[in-house]
């Protein structure tokens, strides 16, 4: 690891922040703090804090000594001023002479002392920082330090590799003990130029933001230099047999077992991310995966992501899959009622589905309530694989105890990182809209996007599709309807991307006229590939994967008003989408057994790719109407848009004891009113 420090980006920094009145010291602490964060090898997500001990100016004027630290949870790659909030150091360095305090009271004396009382909660780790002398204090996870530090002899390692320029301190929850037990450490070596927290990190302190970092640099480099030299054992993996399907094959199953059971039918769903590296497959198809993947993280701090341990996965079938799903929820359940039993005060469970999976032949599947909390507990099994197959090196990897892994896991100061709030009433589930690039369709993907869904943007036009997808934080694919090989590749990158499909929102249509005697076959023949062949592609797409997942599933139709109330010279248009009505009400008898529900909407004069500007003056003109008397002209006297449409395609997706349904979304006309 080398150091990243530039003498001109540290000026360039310095002289921006000063035209805000910030200090050169907290700018260059923002500037090792994103150097530190920047690197995935020392910290991921949140993980490690930085501080500094400075002066600001309270309200009044006066001056008064701070301790700038990252908030809890922040992120260091990506820091800015109001994620260092200040806390009035001396509050903090009257703890000193206290024996113990409780976390409530830690955090209540941290959050009174700051000086703006809106700033996100200082670190779980703010008393070390505070009590530990040099003005800059960085705190990592370094993967390399972890190697060493997360073996039997992780101490002698450490002596052996630092001598006395680094205090060697035993694992210690954090928190008010171990900022204690580091503080004494200090006082007892005062020259040292660091810590290491065993299985947990690396400390490194120092009056200059360059010298602290540089030595975070240099011990991280030692330690990587000492791996290097180990005697290497490998995790070489063996081949499964019979060899493992294809990813896009697997992760539906998986999926489908993953997926809590809510009862009646009901589904808490998971979105998937695989990976998959030489050293991910040599991990997880090791001879002693069973041992080494299951001894803990490789820090505690991965505990809250990641849960104590991946499932480790070696069946294909759907069964076998749902089975060894079941038995790891029945582990972790008894882990919780096992440390829950010694605990006060009592802790509430959480749910026992694991967040990593690791798959013989396949790789690795991060498990999240959306795409984001997948990636990062992929992101953070791919650091615990490098970090455990590093130590597996050079000797046996061991963790901290399960006790100690339960009390991070369940720490309220932890869980708080996460801060979650009610989850949104579609979170985890995964919605394919065909046609998405166009008006109604952009309005479709804002709506799902808008109740949590992961939300993928299918059109032949890619930027069409991309700019949807940009506003919606989903997923453009290339997908014309039209073309079975299309549809087919669309679904298939749908399931790369998030593990498997739950709605489908069928809404790619065109629209062809003509008075039905005159118009040519081809003509109609174009309508019909679009208007109903594309939807039944795209629905016995959506159908297979559906299947293979086992927990239901929403097949949702843009069928048109024109399939019940036809129009004059729409005929081309109107034929295709009434057999896509009827196309609705087959899968919804077809495929109810399985819990696939399948619905229509009908909809009528939407400003959109089908009623163009054009066609609206026409037809408002050929009544006699201003453009609003005609798009108004229903029973409310109002008009009707592509939001509207989109919210009802949401109702129907949440509405799990209907199918067979059309939803009529006109404004009112009783000639296209259904039961």
């Amino acid at each position: 690891m080398k150091s990243l420090w530039s003498d001109a980006d540290a000026a360039t920094i310095v002289a921006g922040y000063a035209q805000q009145g910030i200090g050169a010291d907290l700018a260059l602490r923002l500037y090792t703090s994103r150097l530190i964060g920047q690197e995935p090898t020392l910290v991921q997500h949140g993980g490690g804090n930085t501080s500094l001990k400075t002066r600001l100016r309270e309200v009044t004027g006066a001056e008064v000594e701070v301790l700038c630290v990252k908030g809890s949870g922040g992120d260091l790659a990506t820091i800015e001023p109001p994620g260092l909030p200040a806390v009035r150091l001396g509050p903090l360095l009257a703890l000193r002479a206290l024996a113990t305090l409780s976390d409530e009271a830690m955090v209540n004396v941290q959050r009174g002392a700051l000086l703006d009382a809106q700033a996100p909660n200082p670190s779980v780790e703010t008393l070390l920082h505070a009590w530990i002398a040099p003005r800059f204090v960085d705190h990592t996870h370094a993967n390399a330090v972890l190697a060493l530090t997360d073996q039997a002899n992780g101490a002698a390692l450490c002596r052996q590799l630092y001598g006395e320029r680094l205090i060697i301190a035993p694992y210690c929850m954090p928190g008010f003990a171990l900022a204690r037990l580091a503080a004494d450490l200090y006082a007892a070596h005062p020259a040292a130029e660091g810590m290491v927290l065993l299985k947990h990190g690396i400390f490194t302190w120092g009056d200059e933001a360059r010298v602290a970092y540089e030595r975070m640099i240099e011990f991280v480099d030692l330690a990587e230099g000492r791996l290097q030299r180990g005697a290497r054992r490998s995790t070489a993996a063996a081949l499964p047999a019979p060899p493992p399907p294809p990813p896009a094959e697997f992760a539906p199953r998986l999926r489908g077992a993953l997926a809590d059971a809510l009862g009646e039918g009901r589904f808490r769903r998971w979105v998937l991310e695989h990976r998959s590296s030489e050293q991910i497959l040599s991990y997880a198809g090791g001879a002693e995966v069973e041992r080494y993947s299951q001894a803990g993280t490789v820090t505690p701090d991965h505990v809250i992501r990641v849960k104590p341990w991946p499932l480790v996965l070696t069946a294909q079938d759907t069964d076998g899959i749902r089975s060894a799903v079941a038995g790891y929820a029945v582990r972790y359940r008894e882990y919780f009622a096992r440390h829950n039993a010694l605990s006060l005060p009592q802790k509430k469970a959480l749910d026992a589905i694991p967040r990593v999976v690791l798959v013989p032949g396949i790789g690795l599947f991060g498990v999240g309530a959306s795409l984001g909390e997948a990636r990062i507990a992929a992101d953070i099994a791919e650091t615990n694989i490098a970090v455990i197959s590093a130590a597996e090196s050079i000797g046996r990897y061991e963790s901290i105890a399960e006790a100690d892994s339960f009390a991070m896991e369940y720490w309220s100061l932890e869980q708080a990182k996460l801060g979650k709030g009610a989850p949104r009433r579609l979170a985890g589930q995964v919605v394919a809209i065909t046609g998405g690039g166009g008006t109604i369709g952009a309005a479709i993907a804002l709506a799902f996007h808008a109740e949590g869904a992961e939300v993928a943007v299918l059109d032949r036009d890619m930027a069409a599709a991309a700019a949807v997808a940009r506003t919606a934080r989903g997923l453009a694919v290339h997908c014309d309807v039209t073309d079975t090989a299309s549809v087919d590749a669309a679904f298939a990158a749908i399931v790369a991307r998030y593990g498997g499909l739950d709605i489908l929102v069928s809404n790619a249509g065109g629209a062809w006229t003509g008075r039905i005697g005159e118009v040519d076959e081809a003509t109609l023949r174009q309508s019909f590939e679009l208007n109903f062949y594309g939807h039944q592609r795209a629905a016995q797409a959506a159908v297979r994967i559906l299947g293979a997942q086992r927990t239901g599933g929403c097949l949702l139709f843009n069928a048109s008003k024109q399939a019940v109330n036809p129009g004059p010279n729409f005929g081309p248009y109107g034929l295709p989408k009434a057999a896509t009505l009827f196309l609705a009400r087959q899968y919804a008898l077809d495929y109810g057994a399985e819990g696939i529900r399948a619905n229509a909407i009908n909809a009528d004069r939407i400003r959109s790719g089908l009623l163009t500007q054009e066609m609206i003056a026409a037809r408002a003109a050929a009544r006699g109407l201003t453009e609003h008397e005609y798009l108004a002209g229903n029973l409310l006297g109002q008009e009707v848009g592509a939001a509207d449409v989109a919210r009802a395609f949401v109702a129907l997706s949440l509405a799990d004891r209907t199918t067979g349904a059309v939803l009529t979304v006109d404004g009112g006309n009783i000639a296209a009113a259904l039961r």
